[in-house]
Formats: C-alpha cells, structure tokens, sequence
C-alpha cells in the first residue's frame, strides 16, 4: 500500500501543541481528582464498616454459640467458595497469582504469613513456601561432584535485574551528575551542594541532588546519572543499598566531605566534644565510623581543603581533589543588595560592633581560645560590643558585660548576612589541631566580600589567603586577640583597608568563575554531549525482556532487535519491571542484547486510572529521555504506562508514532470485550454505551480527551491490520495518519513434519485462559466430540511466569488432553511440528494475530474467527477454516469434526500463500524507514 509524506506545518503544529497540552494536563487533573476522591470515599467507608464489623464481632465472640458453631461457620464458607472472612476465594486465588507473578513465592509467602501470624495456617503456609534445598548432581568429572543450583523462576528474573551494566553504556547516555547528600545541616548544603550544583552547571553539566535518606528517589537517579557524589553521608544500610547500586551500574563513586569527620584518631582532637554529654560523643564517634566506612567504600574523594584531602589521601583513597568553599550566586546577590540598599549604622563614636557567627555549640571550645583576649578588649574599650549569631555558651566572665553582649539564632542565610554586615571587627577563632587545620575558611570569606576586617587563627586553610597586616589579622595568644581588636577599634581607615584589601583578594580567588576554572574543571571536565549514534529511537512497551509476556511484546522485542542493527541507529526501551526486594517503586536499569532499557513499577490492573495516567511512569520518562535523548519516540503497547509519557514527548518537541496494537486507545475495556465475556461491536464510540458497559468508571469522557489528543498529536499512528485500521478511522482519525505495519514473526527453520500415517489429528491452541480467546469455548466444544480420534495440546502461557493457569484433569473429553509451557524462539519450530491444526476462536476482532501466522507459515491449519485482523492471511477452505464471532461452541465443534472426517486432506498438506505472510525483516525496515521520515519531517 503506497503512501504520501507526511505534512510539515511546525507552526501550526506548536501552536495546536500547547492547546492540546493544555486540554491533556486539565484532563488529567480531572481524571486523578476522581481517582482520588474514589480513593477517600472508598477508605472512609471501609473504615465506618470495619469499626461497626469490629463492635458486633466483639460482642458475638463472647457468646457461647459463636464459639460452639465455629467449625459450621468454617464448612458453610467453603461450601460457598468462600474463606471465613467472606471474601472469595476465586478472588484470593487470583491475587496470589498477581502477587507470584510480580513477587515469586517469597511474597507469597510474606502475605500469608503476615496475614496469619502464629496461627498454624501460618505456619503450614511456611512449610509449604518454604525454599526447596540445593540439589546435588553427580557427574563425570574427575569423580566429582558439583553441586548446582535449580533456580526459580523468580531467580533467573532476579538475575538480569541484579547483573552488572557496563561502564561503556555510561557515553550513550547525557552527561549528569547524581549529588547524594546530607541536606539537613543548611550551611553545609550551601557550599557543598546547592554550590557544587551551580558551579558543574556552569560547565553544561545536568544534575540532580537527592537527599541520602530518600533511598527510592536516589536509586532512581542512579539509573540515568553518569557520575554520583556522595557527600558527608554515612554508610547506612540504605546509602550501603546505594552504594551496591552504584557497582551494579558501574559508576564509579566520589565521597565529598568539608569536616574531618572520617578519623576517629583526629576527631577526638576536636576540643568541642568536651562541651558535648556522653551520650552525643558516643554519637558523633558511633557516626564517624560510618562516614570512613563509606569513603573507603568510594574510588574517588573531594576535600574542602588541602589538609582534608591529605587525611583522605592517608586513609586509603588516592584519587583526591581539593575543590574549596567558595562564593556562589546566592552570596553575591545578597551582598549586591546589602551594597546597594546598605544596612542599619550605629555611632563608631559610640559603638564597635564584634560579631561571631558562631552556627552551633560545638564551637564553645573554639571561641574560649579568643575568650579572654575578647573580655580584655572590651574592659579597655566600652565601646566594644559583642554579638553573636547562633549558639554559643559564653563564660561566665562575659555575664558582667551585660547588654553589651547579644545573642541571636534562628537566621537564613540573607538574614545572617544583613546582620554580618553591620559589623565593625568579626574573628574566626579556632583551636590548633589538625581537626581545625582541615577546616575551609568560610567566615574569611563571607567577612571578606562584605568589605569587613577579619581576625582569624592561623589555620590552614585561612593561611591560603590571609596576609597579617595586609588583609586581615592573625592572633593566636591572648594578648594578640587583645592588641588586634583594640587596634581595629581605634583605626577605622585601617578596618576599611584590610577589608577592601580582603573583598578584592576573595573575589580574585574565590569567584564562580575562578573556582569553576581552578579547581572544578580540572576535577570534572566538560560534559561530552555527543551522542554515539546519530539515530536514536526510543521504545516504550509495557512488558518486555526478561518478563515477554503476550504477542505485542515479542514484537517490540523483535524490533528493538533489528532496528539496533540498522546503519547508525541507537535503540533504547522503556518498561515495566517486577516487584524487587528493596527497591521499592525505583527504578531500575539495565541491559539486553546491547539495548539499555528502564524498567519502572506499574500500577495494579484493577486501578485502571492510575495506569491511564501513571505520574511515577511520567517522571521516570521524562529522566529516560533527558538521559537518551532520542530522535523519536515508538509507543507500543503501553497501557500501564501512562498517557503523561505521550505529553512529555510533546513538552519537549519529540516526534512519537504510536502503534495501536489494541482497541485500548478507544475502549475503557482493552479488547472491547464486555462484562458478560462478549464482543461489543461497537464501530464508532458511543460514551454512552460505554459508561452502561463500565458504569464504575466515571472518567471516561476524560480518557477520551486524553487518548483522542495524544493520537491526534502523534506524528504517525500504525496498526498491523487493515481491519484495526479501520476501527480507528471510523473514530474520527485520519486515514493520512495511519499506516498498516504487519507484525513479522519467526518463520520455521525447517519445513513442517508431516504427520504419520494413522496418526490422530492432533490440534493446538495457544490463547490461555482467557474467555475473550475462545478458552471456554474450546473446552465445550471438545467436550462435546463423541470421538476419540484427536489430541488436543494447550500451551498454558503462564507457565514461564511462574504461574500454572490452565487445569484440564477436570476435562470430560474421550481424547487426550494435555498442557505445555508457552513456546520459545528454541523450541517454536517443536512446538507446530506437534500438532496439524491451531485453533484460533478468538471472540474479538484481534489487531493482527501472531500465532496465526506463525502457524500458517509452518503449513499449520488454523480455524479461526472472522472477522479481525487474525483472519486477514486466511483463505477459507484453502489454508485455514473461518468460523464466526459467535460465542457458541458448536460453531466451533462443526469445524473441528468437518477435518475429523477428513484426515487424509492434512496428510501432505502444505499453505500455498505463504508468499504472502510478513517478515520481520520487512516489519523492520518498513518501521525504520517510517520513524526516520518522521525524524526528519519534524526536525
């Protein structure tokens, strides 16, 4: 079928995008403000329930005959299909199917017993979850044994998930720095954070900060991040989880700190621990453990200073840089307001202020080393006053100074800022010990940029820059604290020029800019923004390796395949992913055949609005594309999903083409299927007859808006069969929009073993339990063949999910019956060679039917229901038997018994159209071709 090029009207398009956005995000708003009110309603009346359930039961287990008819309670429940809670046990069987499939026996396990405590159900349920022991296999091997583990199939899911991903994945993705951090203390946040992130910006860096303490969020981040920083956090089990995740992906960790907090040996120098109780000193040394644990646990250290990083360097972790406190935006546009706007003044005839920012009590120690010299000064100068900002426990010998000594806490940064201002002399005491020499010269600097006349100890880092005399002062007795405030106090053109002096000495040294080009780059480079594919397309499908599940994700596993081998093309996936142990809703990724893929938690199928609308989903895509930065987006089947990854393509003027696998586009009900297991033939829409059909979903003119927009939107819209096609342009779509895109499948390595003379004819169906594909069906119709002539193979398709979903010993068939896992790519070839004819009843028009080509390419029989895209490659009476979409068994029966009695036509039978059927490698190429003339069309 020929097609014209798609149009190219962007201005139009922009402009009808942001209308459209607009309408989608109103939607939305609606759609989970219903959600959300349900939620509530549906909570408030359990609880009313569960409380009025509560009294009455209280009162009947207090009665005799409650406790006597107890075990007629328990029978009379069982014999009504019920537990004794009342609550189906159909019900139960399906949840822990759901809950096996996501979670594997051990969260089986875990419910049950949770729920039943020391009960001995619950220890029963223990028993028979309980891990089956490692099997020992002798084998021929030097006469020894080995020992090998039977993995489950939980296990073997666990393993991809657990794997390694390679560094080398790390130059496909946009450089971003993941900062881990201790967020609580507000100025160290300051200047090691929310600083290091505006300085790796500047640079063209992306980054993230995640406080260590949200282990879900940061695990997230890890996923699509190129470097992490842990700063000053300690190696809990959570950051050790972290840290583990960081190996996984192969990252390779820096730990940042601006304290030498990491030594035992050097933090118990730090006289300030004296003013603290046993029980914080046992603390702070319980923590220090922790922090050393976790730089050793790290490749890389960043030190605040030179002292630091030596300290680093001595406990084993030689990839060390220095990158210093320094100014950043935040300051410089405070202190431009303070120059400009200016600050309250006071009479220096009458008062020289002192200020001491003190920021927490461990520093009493620091300031009793300045104390006395400080009291000197002010009893020989009355115009000395003292302030201090923050907390800080003064001797006594200061309690006769009266209000010449004032005290305040609680201040932002601007705040403490003003009132640093309005200083006339400020100091930065510190005791000499190594401890202190680590420390970074911040009071220097937040003094000096304020033009204010520092007096300082002479630490190391603050003897980097201070020059005695020139732009600031050094005092380490009492009496230089003495000489140094009463000189400064009696000199205001001295205060002025060391702190002029200092302001420009600081802003030459400590500037974004010098910082960034100094110490920043050398550390970090610039980001390399160059992709190592020039096509780059990014498929979203709701199941994909290692969890296939159903035909449309074979497809898009198939496609992420072959498209990844076109010239010069880069294939990423977007997924959903299983219940993992600590992982929470993080997500996760990793990688398949040299295809990186994001797999995310979708919501339970029985919250359809959530997986309408799936805001987790939406923020992980949004972080997915950012990191992969595709050239166009390929939504598969993506219910579950979530429609908010659709608007973040057109946020960010990504072209997306949607492939409309199913009607759940249109139809609350994915397959158009109905309450009662019926198709609804509906051919155009009808809200109407759809809230009759699902009279519990309230949203549903809200859906429409949200999946009419996102495929209006679509820069391409595909489906496999002319038959769904026509489904959608009957639905207001355009027919210019959407092309037919055959699904491919696995042709046969070997022609097809025809079956031996004699032998029964054997027949296959592949549908599962379903009542939509024809199951019911098929048990009644075999049910009623008064013949034994024929065998009947069932794949059960959730086999190798873990599940066992098909049960056929209760069959009442004079043939044999039997049930076999969902075939493989190894074992498809087997599984048609087995049998002559495939049954196909689905009761639904199917978007394509994989099965049925496969089968007819193996020169497979195959009855099936028409009509639908499953019958589209079937010629009645030539390679297949076409049957209405009826719901009746003997419809189906008829046809069986019509080959029955005519077994010798199967003998050599062989399809004359397969000449016709698709190919994947036609699938593909026609796939690739059509994303990159959408590439191209939008660029």
């Amino acid at each position: 079928m020929a097609y014209s090029k798609l149009p190219c009207n962007a201005p139009e398009k922009q402009q009808s995008t942001e209308e459209a956005l607009t309408a989608s995000y109103r939607a939305s708003m609606r759609i989970q403000a219903m959600r959300i009110n349900g939620i509530a309603h549906e909570a408030s009346s359990l609880r009313h329930e569960l409380s009025q359930s509560q009294h009455q039961l209280s009162i009947w287990q207090h009665t005799l005959s409650w406790r006597l008819t107890a075990p007629l309670r328990v029978v009379r429940h069982l014999s009504k299909g019920q537990l004794p809670t009342g609550r189906k046990i159909s019900d139960v069987y399906r949840r822990l199917q759901e809950i096996y499939q996501d979670e594997g026996a051990a969260g089986v396990r875990f419910r049950i017993s949770h729920r039943l405590a020391r009960s001995s159900i619950g220890r029963a349920a223990e028993r028979l979850f309980e891990r089956k022991p490692t099997k020992v296999v002798a084998t021929v091997d030097g006469g020894a044994k080995k020992t090998t583990s039977i993995l489950t199939h939980e296990e073997k899911i666990n393993q991809v998930y657990s794997a390694y991903v390679s560094q080398d994945r790390l130059k496909d993705f946009t450089p971003r720095i993941l900062i881990i951090a201790e967020l609580s203390l507000r100025q160290c946040a300051k200047y090691r954070v929310w600083q290091k992130e505006e300085q790796l910006r500047s640079l063209g860096w992306l980054v993230d900060v995640v406080d260590w303490r949200e282990t879900e969020e940061a695990l997230s981040a890890l996923q699509v991040c190129t470097e992490v920083i842990f700063y000053r956090v300690p190696a809990f089990p959570a950051v050790e989880l972290l840290l583990k995740e960081a190996r996984r992906l192969e990252l390779s960790p820096w730990w940042e700190v601006d304290d030498l907090i990491f030594s035992a040996e050097d933090y118990k120098q730090n006289g300030n621990l004296a003013t603290l109780d046993k029980q914080e000193q046992e603390e702070l040394l319980f923590g220090v453990r922790l922090f050393r644990k976790c730089l050793l646990s790290c490749d890389k250290a960043i030190a605040s200073t030179r002292v630091l990083a030596q300290a680093m360097q001595k406990a084993g972790i030689q990839h060390t840089v220095v990158i210093e406190n320094a100014l950043d935006q935040q300051t410089l546009d405070v202190v431009a307001d303070i120059r400009q706007n200016g600050v309250p003044q006071h009479d220096t005839q009458r008062e020289i202020r002192i200020v001491y920012g003190s920021g927490t009590r461990t520093h009493d120690a620091d300031f009793r080393l300045a104390a006395a010299g400080i009291l000197a000064a002010m009893q020989a100068d009355p115009r000395l006053t003292l302030h201090i900002i923050g907390d800080l426990t003064l001797p006594s010998e200061f309690d006769a100074l009266g209000e010449r000594v004032q005290t305040q806490t609680g201040l932002d940064y601007a705040a403490y800022m003003h009132l640093l201002a309005q200083a006339d002399i400020t100091i930065a005491p510190l005791e000499p010990t190594i401890f202190n020499d680590a420390k970074s010269n911040i009071k220097f600097l937040e003094a000096a940029v304020l033009s204010l006349p520092v007096i300082c100890s002479p630490r190391d880092a603050f003897m980097q820059i201070v020059q005695d005399g020139q732009n600031g002062l050094v005092a380490q007795t009492d009496a230089e604290w003495r000489d140094a405030i009463l000189k400064l106090a009696a000199d205001s053109t001295f205060r002025k020029t060391l702190g002029d002096q200092a302001r420009t000495d600081v802003l030459d040294h400590y500037s974004p800019e010098a910082i960034v080009k100094n110490q920043v780059l050398p550390a970090f480079g610039k980001p390399d923004v160059q992709l190592s594919a020039e096509f780059r397309i990014l498929c979203a499908n709701i199941y994909y390796e290692p969890r296939s599940f159903g035909g449309a994700t074979f497809v898009a596993e198939e496609m992420a395949r072959r498209l990844q081998q076109q010239k010069n093309t880069k294939v990423a996936v977007f997924t959903s992913r299983p219940a993992l142990a600590q992982r929470g809703k993080a997500s996760i990724r990793y990688c398949m055949e040299g295809t990186d893929i994001l797999g995310v938690i979708t919501p339970p199928d029985h919250d359809s609005v959530a997986g309408l609308d799936n805001t987790d989903a939406t923020l992980a895509f949004k972080k997915w594309v950012e990191a992969f930065r595709p050239s166009v987006v390929h939504f598969h089947a993506t219910q579950g999903l979530g429609l908010g990854c659709v608007r973040v393509c057109m946020e960010k003027n990504i072209p997306y083409v949607i492939t409309l696998h199913d009607a759940w586009w249109l139809c609350e009900r994915q397959f158009m299927v109905k309450a009662d297991g019926h198709y609804c033939f509906q051919e155009k829409i009808n809200l109407h007859t759809c809230q009759l059909c699902v009279p519990h979903a309230r949203h549903l003119a809200e859906r429409q808006v949200l999946m009419t927009t996102a495929m209006q939107h679509a820069a391409l819209l595909l489906t496999p069969s002319a038959e769904h096609r026509a489904l959608f342009v009957a639905n207001g779509i355009s027919a210019d929009k959407i092309r037919i895109n055959r699904n491919g499948f696995l042709w046969p390595k070997s022609p097809h073993t025809p079956r031996a003379a004699g032998q029964k004819l054997r027949f296959g169906y592949v549908g599962g339990t379903e009542e939509i594909k024809g199951y019911s069906l098929v048990k009644r119709a075999f049910e009623a063949l008064k013949r034994d002539d024929w065998e009947l193979i069932i794949v059960d398709n959730k086999l190798n999910l873990g599940i066992k979903s098909v049960y056929t010993g209760a069959w009442k068939t004079q043939g044999q019956v039997s049930t076999i896992p969902a075939y493989t790519r190894e074992t498809i070839d087997a599984f048609f060679n087995s049998i002559d004819v495939l049954l196909f009843p689905s009761q639904w028009k199917e978007s394509y039917g994989l099965t049925v080509r496969e089968a007819l390419s193996r020169d497979v029989w195959v009855i099936s229901t028409a009509p639908g895209g499953q019958a589209e490659d079937i010629e009645d009476g030539v390679n297949g038997t076409l049957i209405p979409i009826d719901g009746r068994p003997e419809t189906l029966q008829m046809a069986v018994e019509d080959l029955l009695d005519t077994p010798g036509f199967m003998q050599n039978y062989v399809n004359p159209n397969k000449a016709s059927l698709a190919t994947f490698e036609q699938q593909s190429a026609e796939l690739g071709n059509w994303l990159r003339e959408v590439a191209q069309v939008s660029g």
